[in-house]
This record gives structure tokens, C-alpha cells and sequence, in this order.
């Protein structure tokens, strides 16, 4: 984040330190923080949890304050604090952090409801494993104690007074290809880091399916939503209760603007280009045209000429 100029040097200024700088930025955003938060969650707590996945995360340190604060706002929205218990992740695409809501967050959200309860298991080679669907479901697991890569994973759900609870179970075979399938980002993918976030994805992916025939409240709904967003490579916003999806952002060289990889008439507009556009602005009108060409730029840059515009005297 911080970065040292030759000036800087010259000058004899000691370069700020990305922890301290990124600690002032969680301090200006706090008032808007508390608005957007449960009344069971605080944002001194908030703003702490998010500095310490910044300062033990050297990824994050490569994102935008920008993205890492809009993530910040949505897991506060959905009543999910990032980093605690598996309740959701701060995930670092590039230099866009993402808001992945974890499947013991999804759970969080059920239970909330009062209305049903939802649980997820993992079995290893070795544990003593049984299930049957239909009419007279089962699932019977019990663990010995196996480590190393998973076998199945398996998700059930019970409706307050329903009779036959909603079991669903995956091989490992069958998560492997619902992401090779369904991941827009690749290696980027949260999910291969390593085996463990391959396991919770994996708890997730089977919890989901459940998900769908359990009752559903505004919080859940919000949080499946930002969750298919993240696997997509896109980010989400929540605003009224209602979850914007964004565009994939660009590979945008960040001292130029110059879209890499792409020519700009077929990735779109660059940063500066749009912002040459927004100055020679005449209308209200015309300026939220040219804002809406900018969807394929960072969010950092998108939220940059929302300001600008915003400043233009019409």
C-alpha cells in the first residue's frame, strides 16, 4: 500500500508503515461501520478483526483499503464477523479483496431463523460411513480418527416439526469437478491454497444444496448471494437488503490505467480515458453515462469517479 518515491528520499520521509496506514483507514470508516452493523456486534470489534487479517495476511497487503472496506461493510451486514470460527474470509484476488461467507457462517444464519438447523461433516478413509436417501433418509458417521484428503462430505437439514430431515452427501470426486466446472478465477480460487480450504469449500458446496429446501430469512439470502459472487470472481455489495453484483474487475495497470492482456476497445474504456471523459461533462445525464462504462475497472477506480463526478459543477 505504502510505496516510497524518489522525492521521499530527498526529502528524508520515512515511507508509512501499510499496518499503521491501513489501522488510520479502519478509523475514519468506523461511523459508518457502526450504522451498518447488528446490534450485537460493535465496530471497534469489526475494525480489530479486519486489521488483524491485514496485518497476518501479506496478500491483503496488496489490495485496495477500498475493497478490503467494502468487505468489511458486507460481513457486517450479514452479521458475519471475517476470520472468527469459519464465519467467513477476507480473500485476496489480485489486488481486490473478496468477502467469502464460510459454511459455519451460513449455519450462524440458519440457526438465527429459529426456524431450522443445518449441519455439515467431512469423512476420511477409515470412518465408518452410511447414508441413504428417499423416502426414509439416514446418514450415520462415525469418524476414526482419519486424516489426510477427505472422502465425502456431507450436509443435512431439519425444518422445525418436519419428519424426515434433507441429506445430501458428495464424494470428493464430485466437489473436484463442481470446481473445475463452476471456478471463473483458477489457481486464484480460494479453494486450492491448500487442502483445508479445499475441505471447507467442499462442506460448503454440499451445505448449499441443502440450503435450498430450508427456510430462507433476507440475511441468508444476501450471504448465498455474495457467496456465488466470490466464486465467480466478482464482488458484491449490499445495499436496502438488496446485493448488486459486480463485473469482473480488469487487470488494470495501476500507474497507467492501461488494461493488460486486452486492447481497450475490447476490455473497454481505460481510468484515464473515462476521467478525461467526466471533466468535459456538460449534464447529470451525461456524466452517469460515462460512469457506466467504467463497470470493467477496479472498484478502487470505479469509486474514484464516482467522486469525481460528484464534484463536477453542473
Amino acid at each position: 500500500m505504502a510505496t516510497t518515491t524518489l522525492s521521499d528520499v530527498r526529502d528524508g520521509k520515512k515511507p508509512q508503515n501499510p499496518v499503521a496506514a491501513f489501522s488510520g483507514f479502519l478509523d475514519k470508516l468506523k461511523p459508518q461501520l457502526a450504522m451498518a452493523l447488528p446490534k450485537h456486534m460493535n465496530a471497534d470489534r469489526m475494525a480489530r478483526l479486519a486489521l488483524t487479517a491485514f496485518s497476518t495476511t501479506p496478500a491483503l497487503q496488496q489490495c485496495t483499503p477500498q475493497s478490503i472496506a467494502g468487505c468489511i461493510m458486507t460481513a457486517a451486514q450479514l452479521g458475519l464477523e471475517p476470520g472468527i470460527g469459519g464465519q467467513g474470509y477476507l480473500i485476496p484476488y489480485k489486488n481486490t479483496c473478496t468477502f467469502v461467507p464460510g459454511w459455519k457462517g451460513l449455519v450462524d444464519l440458519v440457526a438465527r431463523s429459529g426456524r431450522a438447523t443445518v449441519w455439515t461433516g467431512v469423512v476420511f478413509e477409515g470412518d465408518d460411513f452410511d447414508y441413504q436417501l428417499g423416502d426414509a433418509p439416514f446418514c450415520r458417521h462415525k469418524p476414526a480418527d482419519g486424516e489426510g484428503k477427505f472422502t465425502h462430505v456431507y450436509a443435512i437439514g431439519r425444518v422445525k416439526d418436519a419428519q424426515m430431515p434433507v441429506i445430501e452427501v458428495w464424494s470428493r470426486g464430485k466437489v473436484e469437478k463442481h470446481l473445475k466446472q463452476y471456478n471463473k478465477v483458477g489457481d486464484r480460487h480460494y479453494a486450492k491454497a491448500s487442502e483445508n480450504n479445499f475441505e471447507m469449500y467442499a462442506r460448503k458446496v454440499a451445505l448449499l444444496q441443502v440450503l435450498k429446501y430450508m427456510p430462507a430469512s433476507i440475511e441468508l439470502s444476501n450471504a448465498l448471494a455474495v457467496s456465488n459472487a466470490a466464486d465467480e470472481g466478482r464482488g458484491a455489495v449490499i445495499e436496502a437488503d438488496f446485493v448488486t453484483v459486480q463485473e469482473p474487475a480488469a487487470d488494470v495497470d495501476r500507474d497507467t490505467g492501461e488494461i493488460k492482456g486486452a486492447s481497450a476497445d475490447a476490455a473497454g474504456p481505460t481510468y484515464a480515458q473515462i476521467t478525461d471523459e467526466l471533466k468535459s461533462a456538460k449534464t447529470t445525464d451525461e456524466a452517469m453515462a460515462i460512469l457506466a462504462r467504467a463497470k470493467h475497472l477496479p472498484e478502487d477506480q470505479q469509486a474514484d469517479l464516482r467522486t469525481l463526478a460528484a464534484d463536477i459543477p453542473f
